[in-house]
C-alpha cells in the first residue's frame, strides 16, 4: 500500500506534469486558483512521487508557475505501482465530482460572505441568483429524474470528443504551423501528410516517398513515435507538450523546436506546446520565435471567436475597495480613512446602467481622502516592484562531472 513519505517545500522547475493527464485546466480556471492563493496562501500540497511526478495538483503548479512562485510545498508518495499511480490521477481528479450540493446552503453561505464585504468570487462563484453555473447546476440536477430535452443539451455539452488524446488540432492553427514548416524546411505542402486522426493507427498508415508528417500524435506516446519514425526513416515534424520535449529519445533522435506557444485544442484544453521534427541535423534544440508569434496570434484569434472576452473592472481614484485596500495590506502600504471622508456605495451609478455593483461595496472618497489614496497607490506600484526584486532566485551550478563534459566537447 502506499504511504506518504515526507513533506516539503520543493522547487517548481523540478516538478514534471503527466503528459496524458486527463483533467483540463482553462486559463480563467488557473487564473482563479492563482488569486485563491493569493488570498489564502498554498494551503493545499501537491502530491508527487520520488521522480518528481505529480500526481494531484497540476492546476495548482500552472498557477503557481504563472505567479513566479520559486516553490510550492509537497506531499511526497511511496509504493505506487505505475498502474495505481495513473489510476489515482483519473480517481482524485473524479472522485470530487460525484457528491452533490445542497444548494440553500451554498445561497446562505454566499449571502453571508457578501455580507461581511469579503469577496465572493474567491470561492469560484459569483455573488447568489448571479452565478450561470449556480443556478444551471440547480436547474438540471432538479430534472434528472425526467431527462428533458434541455437538460440532455446540457448533458451533451460535457460529452467527450472523438480526438487522439484528447488534442486534435483546429484547422486554423495548423494552417500556420503548416505554412511556417513549409517555408522554413523548403517543403511542399502537398506532400504533408496526418495519420494522427481519432481511431487512427499511424503505423499502418502509407507514407509515399518523400512525405512529411506534420501532425499532433498522442502525447502520452511521444518517444513510441519518434522512435518508430527514425527507425522508418519518415521525415516528420510533431507537436509536442513544452515540458517533456527533451525525454531521452526526442533529444537523442530528434531536433526540438522550442515555442512554448499556448495552443487550444478542438476539445478546449489549452497545453503549452513546442514541436520535435528530423528536418534539421546535428541541432539538438532550438528556439523558433516567429513561430511562437503567430501561433499565439491565431490562438488568441480563435479564443475570441469562441467566446467573449470579459472586462477588467477599474475604479476612478476617489473609490477604493476591500480588494484594492487588502492589496496595499498584502505590500505594507498604510492606509486608513476617517469618518467624515467617505460614504459607502454599493454601485457607481456608470455601474447601475449594466446591472453591475462593487462586490462587497466600496468607499468614495472625498478629496483629501483621495489625495491619500493616490499617494497609497504610487507606494503600492513601487512596492510591487520591489517585492518582484526580491524574489529568491535558485541558480544551478555545474558538477565537475558535467564541466569535463563540455571541456572534451571542445
Amino acid at each position: 500500500m502506499a504511504k506518504i513519505d515526507r513533506v516539503q517545500e520543493v522547487s517548481t522547475e523540478l516538478l514534471v506534469p503527466y503528459a496524458n493527464n486527463a483533467k483540463k485546466h482553462s486559463k480563467e480556471q488557473v487564473d482563479k486558483i492563482a488569486e485563491s492563493i493569493r488570498s489564502f496562501g498554498f494551503l493545499s500540497p501537491c502530491l508527487i512521487d520520488n521522480d518528481y511526478n505529480i500526481i494531484a495538483g497540476h492546476g495548482r503548479v500552472m498557477a503557481a508557475l504563472q505567479m513566479g512562485l520559486p516553490t510550492v510545498p509537497c506531499v511526497f508518495i511511496d509504493g505506487l505501482s505505475e498502474a495505481e499511480r495513473r489510476a489515482y490521477i483519473l480517481a482524485d481528479n473524479r472522485l470530487t465530482e460525484l457528491g452533490d450540493w445542497d444548494f440553500d446552503k451554498v445561497q446562505f453561505e454566499l449571502e453571508e460572505l457578501n455580507d461581511m464585504n469579503f469577496d465572493v468570487e474567491l470561492t469560484g462563484f459569483e455573488v447568489a441568483g448571479g452565478d450561470e453555473w449556480f443556478e444551471n447546476r440547480r436547474r438540471y440536477d432538479n430534472d434528472l429524474d425526467g431527462e428533458s430535452e434541455e437538460y440532455k443539451d446540457f448533458v451533451a455539452k460535457f460529452e467527450p470528443k472523438k480526438t487522439t488524446d484528447d488534442c486534435y488540432t483546429p484547422d486554423g492553427i495548423y494552417d500556420v504551423i503548416a505554412s511556417w514548416v513549409e517555408k522554413e524546411y523548403g517543403v511542399n505542402r502537398e506532400d504533408f501528410v496526418r495519420p494522427f486522426y481519432p481511431n487512427g493507427d499511424y503505423q499502418k498508415e502509407e507514407y509515399p516517398d518523400g512525405c512529411v508528417v506534420v501532425d499532433n500524435p498522442p502525447f502520452s506516446i511521444m518517444a513510441e513515435t519518434v522512435r518508430w519514425y527514425t527507425d522508418h526513416n519518415v521525415k516528420f515534424f510533431l507537436f509536442c507538450p513544452s515540458l517533456t520535449g527533451l525525454s531521452p529519445i526526442q533529444a537523442e533522435r530528434a531536433t526540438m523546436i522550442c515555442t512554448n506557444a499556448d495552443i487550444t485544442y478542438e476539445n478546449g484544453a489549452t497545453v503549452a506546446t513546442s514541436f520535435t521534427t528530423n528536418l534539421e541535423n546535428g541541432v539538438v534544440v532550438r528556439t523558433a520565435p516567429d513561430l511562437h508569434e503567430i501561433i499565439e496570434e491565431k490562438n488568441k484569434e480563435i479564443r475570441q471567436e469562441m467566446r467573449v472576452e470579459l472586462p477588467k473592472y477599474t475604479y476612478p481614484a476617489s473609490v477604493v475597495t476591500m480588494a484594492i485596500m487588502g492589496m496595499w495590506a498584502d505590500l505594507g502600504i498604510n492606509f486608513k480613512v476617517l469618518k467624515g471622508q467617505c460614504v459607502r456605495v454599493a454601485e457607481l451609478d456608470a455601474q447601475k446602467e449594466q446591472g453591475k455593483a462593487i462586490y462587497g461595496g466600496g468607499l468614495l472618497l472625498s478629496e483629501k481622502a483621495r489625495i491619500e489614496a493616490e499617494k497609497a497607490r504610487i507606494e503600492a506600484e513601487k512596492a510591487r516592484i520591489e517585492a518582484e526584486k526580491r524574489k529568491p532566485r535558485i541558480e544551478w551550478t555545474l558538477s565537475d562531472r558535467e564541466l569535463a563534459i563540455i571541456e572534451q566537447m571542445g
